[in-house]
């Protein structure tokens, strides 16, 4: 397709290697960052260097390598914060205390604009992506799938070759792998996702070969 409808930018920010996507509309050049952890000046250049105008944040979880600067970024650009469910409010209280253990700084609470729950939609330009709870990394865990590009945003439920971690606060393994068959898989093998951290991957390649949750793993 010449020019798609939907177009990302994966900005890894934070000194844990968070991939923040700049989403955009094309035929609008309205656009969203998806959790912004940090590193708000580099978000700020990449936004200007597409030509995107920037119309909402959006948060698959609330760790704070995904949101601790949401509030400042979207202070600085006067635009609202949806997502994630609403069971992250422990972790979106703590975001300047829990960055602070790794080193980071400039977290800040906050509570979003919008809580999201499954079933719910969120636009950004034209764009409509739909709205998944996929909870076992954290309990508030949302993901968000564009069906016209066979896109989803993941955040840390899935990552090419592995799951995500679940040794956090109210974490749930078995949560996470029933979100990840029940909630994924439905999407398409020709789904293609970004995850929270490392390469992009795609649904079909995950079930062949991740040790986690390919489908002869699920079947043990």
């Amino acid at each position: 397709m010449a020019n798609p409808p939907l177009r990302a930018a994966i900005i890894p920010v934070t000194p844990l290697q968070q991939n923040c996507t700049l989403l955009w509309c094309t035929e609008t050049m309205r656009g969203a960052f998806v959790d912004p952890g940090g590193d708000l000046p580099k978000l700020k250049a990449a936004a200007a260097h597409h030509g995107v105008t920037v119309e909402k944040i959006i948060l698959t979880h609330g760790h704070f390598d995904h949101c601790g600067e949401a509030k400042p970024l979207a202070e600085a650009l006067g635009v609202p914060i949806e997502g994630p469910h609403r069971e992250d409010l422990f972790l979106l209280e703590t975001l300047a205390e829990d960055g602070a253990k790794y080193g980071i700084m400039g977290g800040k609470a906050f509570v979003p604009d919008r809580w999201l729950v499954e079933g719910d939609t969120v636009t950004v330009g034209k764009l409509t992506f739909n709205v998944y709870e996929t909870p076992g990394h954290t309990p508030g865990h949302v993901i968000f799938h564009h069906p016209d590009s066979k896109l989803a945003l993941v955040g840390d439920v899935l990552f090419q070759g592995s799951v995500g971690r679940t040794d956090f606060p109210r974490g749930n393994h078995a949560e996470l792998l029933q979100s990840i068959a029940t909630k994924l898989w439905p999407l398409g093998d020709d789904t293609a996702f970004i995850p929270g951290h490392g390469p992009m991957s795609n649904f079909a390649h995950e079930r062949a070969h991740n040790p986690f949750v390919s489908d002869a793993a699920l079947a043990e």
